[in-house]
């Protein structure tokens, strides 16, 4: 009897695990929406509606990168020979102290970018995925030393920067 049991049981969770491998679940950053004819994408430099000079410019290498980085796609500066065209503007950056040290000075910020961004195919100009308010928050640390004062803004899009251009690329590609 306990054979039988064994089996059932064994039969049971070959059952489940065969169920779960076809449930459509998959690696996060490893699915496309996009149609599989898009495979040069036409990338402009953000716009910069904010009062950070050079925003545009970290945020738009980091898209660029992301977008390469994902094996699928090639980046390319100009339109010619580009399947499609991601384009917008950043339109806002806010950065706000949110803790304290025994000294008063901030130790800890939440940075907020708010982008205007969409991918058109080209040349007909079919939009496959548009976000007028692409938001991306998060919470950086700082040292606390004195020298490391300087200039916070500079350092904090450059640490989330990287993270930003994930999350907008995944959302891109996945279809968020």
């Amino acid at each position: 009897m306990k054979t039988w049991h064994l089996s059932f049981a064994g039969g049971l969770v070959a059952l489940a695990l065969g169920g779960v491998s076809g449930c459509g679940y998959t690696l996060v950053g490893k699915t496309s929406t996009l149609p599989v004819s898009i495979r040069v994408i036409h990338f402009r430099t953000l716009v910069n509606q904010t009062a950070r000079v050079g925003l545009e410019q970290r945020l738009s290498s980091e898209i660029a990168r992301e977008l390469a980085s994902r094996g699928r796609f090639s980046v390319k500066a100009d339109a010619a020979g580009a399947d499609a065209e991601l384009a917008g503007a950043v339109k806002s950056f806010d950065l706000f102290a949110i803790a304290f040290d025994d000294s008063g000075r901030a130790k800890e910020y939440q940075v907020r970018v708010t982008a205007s961004v969409s991918l058109k195919t080209l040349p007909d100009e079919k939009v496959l995925w548009e976000n007028q308010s692409f938001t991306f928050q998060d919470n950086y640390a700082l040292a606390t030393s004195a020298a490391s004062y300087v200039d916070r803004e500079n350092e904090v899009i450059d640490s989330v920067g990287e993270k930003f251009a994930a999350s907008l690329v995944s959302s891109l590609l996945e279809g968020f």
